[in-house]
């Protein structure tokens, strides 16, 4: 008998996602199981106004699933500000996938969790992220063609994510230092994966010295040997002493248990919700550190695929992403001249672009337009 994928629960799974739902604005979150292939998927999303959610897909063996729906809902609130601030046509979602990535037939998979994708209607655009890959998205395209980053159109997103982050990074040293010259400033990269990988080979061209960690020795070994960075443990690499420390792995990682071991004058990194908390923006702050806000520096890879979902030109995307310098200058200038943290500046100019450019919602797919 054939498998079949469906909602065991729309608009969440009970009061208490409601009323997380609520808390945040979300519009919409979904959950999806497929008993054959082992499929159990969670999508959210979090604001239509400007267009289609758009987000990546997230594999990820979550202890709880409880954990996976908070990341779900973090993560696509996150995208509708990136969007936002960005200036694309898209609004903010975001999915995950609750599986072991070494126990999975990953063919099987990705064509349930397009089956998933193409129930929403159209309100929900997936593609790749942490566990995922261009190559799992063609299975995806099987069941839908609500999803982008196929090997075979515009592909790895992950350069253009790492391009914008170097531009944010340029943008807090010119806050910081008066000059966005990177030649002899040292950068600690926490994750070595596709954007860590990219950006310390951006990094390393324009001068920077690089020192690097990741849990897998590989991808670590990697970096040192093409852009001679230097490794150290996963539990030092928040307290190395460094000009910019870029969080490019799992969010989460600035707490009150680490920020007071930072010896950096600028975090800037590609990892979605690196505060733990939002108060943890202001701990920054107050250490004297410019944070970087992750959706400001990471909408590289959202910004690249307005080639394949939007329709945009590659002079267009390339304007918009070089744009990310601007956007950050701007969120450094606001939270100046209003005395507040970054973090609190970057969500309030995403909030204003969104509200102008917000259309009224009649509650059926927009159309995503160049």
């Amino acid at each position: 008998m054939a498998s079949t994928v469906g909602p065991e629960h729309h608009n969440g799974g009970g009061p208490d996602v409601l009323a997380r739902m609520s808390a945040h604005d979300h519009e919409q979150v979904a959950f999806f199981s497929d008993p054959v292939s082992g499929y159990r998927g969670i999508v959210a999303i979090h604001n239509t106004r400007l267009g289609p959610a758009l987000g990546g897909t997230r594999l990820w063996s979550y202890l709880t699933e409880d954990a996976a729906l908070t990341d779900a809902l973090r993560l696509s609130e996150g995208m509708t500000y990136k969007a936002a601030a960005a200036g694309v046509p898209f609004g903010g979602g975001k999915s995950v996938v609750i599986a072991d990535s070494r126990h999975v037939d990953r063919p099987a998979l990705f064509r349930a969790h397009g089956r998933a994708v193409e129930s929403l209607g159209g309100r929900y655009i997936t593609s790749v992220d942490i566990g995922t890959s261009p190559d799992d998205m063609r299975y995806v395209r099987e069941e839908t063609t609500h999803v982008g980053g196929l090997p075979t159109t515009v592909g790895d997103p992950s350069p253009a994510t790492a391009r914008g982050v170097q531009r944010a990074i340029e943008a807090a040293l010119v806050h910081v230092r008066g000059s966005a010259d990177l030649a002899g400033r040292t950068v600690a990269i926490q994750g070595c994966g596709h954007v860590g990988y990219h950006l310390a080979r951006m990094l390393h061209g324009a001068g920077a010295r690089i020192i690097a960690s990741d849990t897998n020795a590989d991808r670590a070994d990697r970096v040192a040997r093409e852009f001679g960075a230097e490794i150290v443990g996963s539990e030092s690499i928040h307290s190395a002493q460094v000009d910019v420390f870029a969080p490019c792995a799992f969010g989460g990682g600035l707490s009150p248990a680490t920020i007071p071991s930072l010896r950096c004058a600028i975090v800037a990194g590609a990892a979605n919700n690196q505060l733990l908390d939002e108060a943890d923006g202001a701990l920054l702050e107050r250490r004297g550190i410019a944070y970087a806000p992750d959706f400001i520096a990471n909408a590289g890879g959202l910004i690249y695929l307005c080639q394949e979902v939007a329709g945009w030109s590659t002079e267009r995307v390339t304007s918009t992403l070089e744009g990310i310098f601007d956007t950050m200058s701007a969120v450094f200038g606001m939270a100046s001249a209003r005395g507040i943290p970054s973090s609190e500046a970057a969500v309030q100019i995403a909030r204003d672009r969104l509200a102008a450019r917000a259309v009224p919602n009649t509650g059926a797919p927009l159309a995503a337009t160049a």
